[in-house]
């Protein structure tokens, strides 16, 4: 009816504004995670084998191929320190109650190490590249 003023419903579109901040203040949960140390072990070395990689491919590329033994050495280290990287993933995604940004990314960038590493294995057994 146009004149009377219309009764306000209850519902949730109606909470005052004080009490809808008042209620998102006592909603915080706190936490005794952490991130595991294994996984920032496994992230660190992806890092070292990738930029070891990249380096080793960098300089390769620069000399036409014509590399010393101890680049063959890097790149085995890299196979070594990416196979201990993946362990040291899947090792510290098993523990409980922890944060596993640093597991998942440590696994990502380890087997993109060994991809890499069986690209080049792969390239050289077939002489794909070489003209």
């Amino acid at each position: 009816m146009p004149g009377t003023s219309q009764a306000v419903r209850p519902g949730f579109f109606n909470i005052e504004i004080k009490e809808f901040i008042m209620s998102r203040k006592n909603s915080y949960i706190f936490t005794n995670k952490s991130h595991t140390t294994k996984g920032i072990m496994a992230t660190i070395l992806g890092i070292i084998s990738l930029a070891t990689l990249a380096y080793t491919l960098v300089m390769s590329y620069r000399s036409a191929g014509n590399v010393p033994r101890e680049y063959g050495a890097a790149a085995l280290l890299v196979t070594i320190f990416a196979f201990a990287g993946v362990i040291l993933g899947v090792i510290s995604k098993t523990e409980k109650d922890k944060y596993y940004f640093f597991s998942y990314l440590g696994i990502i960038l380890n087997v993109a190490a060994l991809a890499v590493i069986s690209a080049i294995l792969y390239a050289g057994a077939y002489n794909i590249g070489s003209f």
